[in-house]
């Protein structure tokens, strides 16, 4: 049902003409807002480097089920390698506990429609094999996308979806560019909705972009053709303006937003569950939320990032080059690596610049996996190589033969006859991606076991040895059950010393304070 409000705010102050200020605003109310938890996943994805370990999270997970989220957004294969490559963790048994420790509140996992972990493309059978352990290991909700929208292989999954019993969100990857207008998204949109198969629409803003002016065109010719399903939105506050859009998407009729918890949201990740749940009520929107569940969890994994030496509570200013890049905050960090290898830190500034200049010259793909990949490597060879394009990327060439799908919009041509001209191009176009069964892909990895398989074609072996050499996924964070540390923590907060010397039984610990 929808009703009408009108709301007064008289702010009093010491500067009387300002507490003489009303404002006045009348306003649609919508009946119920869902919000969605991107914390296990996107959150971690973007402030931690995808390293949360299971044991990281338990311990609040059965709050997080109680929280009132309508789903909770869990796991994607990158999150599986790098548990696999960098914490020797098994992420099925993982995810298992994890699922195991949230039964009420539905869990969900991101497909893209053609590739798992890599940035080239994964056969169909894999994929398909993929979203059917994950629905074995508990999912009951998929988002499905692709940047170049083939909608063969995001129907494809969405079909699977419902063969496994499960929801699934068709995704829109939002960008900005001259031909990603609102007519270009609208026809993906008729298309995905068109689909039985496809329970709700998906805008993701990848690059944090959208504001109220293109919301305000963009979701009412979304609702037009999405046939009454769902819209929901998952922004990333890169430029700090994500919290207030979703404000402006439920006015315009989105009902399902994504949030992560305070520690791990803002930045390049979603805006925080306790800000917009306090900003739809100050509104007198309504929602599911038990808001005296949400300090405990954002506690733990406060403590749980710093003790780690992970970022927590982040914040981003506007920055108009960030809009012309759109480049997603946790590439940043990657192209910092790449520059340090080469001695080059200061250039950081001209790499992103360069981005903006190779997304334009490459036809403006969407910058979101793989293309902000695929875009920004290419951008750092540039840079990096001092000659444009005298280095190119199999990814690059691949995508310019049209292995990834149709293009937005046509490769500048100069720059598609480097492609072309380059070292590797000739081999790469002569050998297109293959499509093997199920069964050519368990007799080449030797194993009839799906979960199995996956891993072994998506990790290599050696990886997959050390995770199995190092025993079962932990329960718990051991550094924050730590009497000894807490004894230390607190002897630095009495203590006005520059530094502190502890001896606890053979172990002896030096600690100086910042800055000496």
């Amino acid at each position: 049902m929808k009703t009408f409000k009108t709301i007064k705010l008289t702010p009093d102050g010491p500067n009387e003409s300002f507490s003489r200020l009303t404002y006045q605003k009348e306003y649609e109310l919508m009946a119920h807002v869902d919000i969605l938890d991107t914390t296990i996943r996107d959150g971690q994805q973007a402030l931690w480097g995808m390293r949360m370990k299971a044991g990281m999270a338990l311990p609040v997970a059965p709050i997080i089920d109680r929280t009132g989220y309508s789903v909770i957004d869990l796991t994607a294969s990158s999150l599986f390698e790098v548990l696999v490559r960098h914490c020797q963790e098994n992420p099925w048994e993982g995810m298992d506990l994890l699922v195991e420790a949230m039964p009420r509140t539905p869990k969900r996992a991101g497909m893209r429609s053609n590739a798992a972990v890599s940035f080239g493309i994964t056969p169909d059978a894999l994929m398909d094999a993929w979203m059917r352990q994950l629905a074995v290991h508990g999912c009951r909700s998929f988002w499905v996308y692709d940047v170049l929208f083939n909608m063969d292989k995001m129907l494809r999954l969405a079909k699977l979806a419902k063969d496994c019993n499960s929801t699934c969100a068709g995704a829109l990857m939002f960008t900005l560019s001259p031909v990603h207008t609102d007519e270009y998204y609208a026809d993906k949109v008729e298309k995905l909705a068109a689909s039985p198969d496809i329970d709700s629409i998906l805008i993701y803003d990848t690059a944090g972009v959208l504001e109220k002016e293109r919301l305000s065109t963009l979701i009412p010719a979304l609702k037009a053709v999405a046939r009454g399903k769902p819209i929901e939105m998952h922004a990333n506050n890169i430029l700090g303006q994500s919290g207030k859009a979703y404000l402006d998407a439920v006015e315009l009729g989105v009902t399902v937003l994504h949030t992560s918890t305070r520690p791990l949201a803002n930045g390049p990740a979603v805006p925080s569950t306790q800000m917009f749940v306090h900003n739809l009520e100050m509104l007198g929107h309504t929602h599911d939320i038990d808001v005296s569940l949400l300090d405990p969890v954002a506690k733990h994994f406060e403590k749980v990032g710093r003790a780690a030496g992970y970022l927590v509570n982040q914040n981003n200013e506007y920055d108009v080059l960030a809009v012309q890049h759109q480049v997603p905050g946790g590439m940043v960090g990657t192209f910092k690596a790449n520059l340090a290898q080469h001695g080059m830190e200061e250039r950081l500034e001209d790499v992103l610049r360069e981005t903006a200049i190779v997304r334009r010259e490459l036809g403006y793909p969407g910058m979101a996996t793989p293309f902000s990949q695929i875009v920004g490597i290419q951008a750092v060879l540039n840079i990096v190589s001092g000659e444009r394009y005298s280095v190119v990327t199999d990814e690059v060439i691949a995508y310019a033969a049209g292995f990834y799908g149709e293009m937005v919009a046509p490769i500048d041509p100069n720059v598609l006859d480097k492609i072309m001209a380059s070292k590797r191009a000739k081999e790469v176009v002569a050998n297109p991606p293959e499509n093997p069964s199920i069964e050519e892909l368990r007799k080449r990895h030797g194993t009839d076991d799906d979960d199995e398989l996956i891993l072994r074609a998506l990790v290599p072996e050696a990886d997959l040895e050390k995770m199995r050499a190092s025993g079962p996924v932990q329960r718990s964070y051991p550094l924050l059950s730590s009497p000894e540390l807490d004894q230390v923590q607190q002897l630095m907060k009495m203590t006005k010393s520059p530094a502190v010397q502890v001896k606890l039984g053979k172990m002896q610990v030096e600690l100086y304070r910042q800055g000496l």
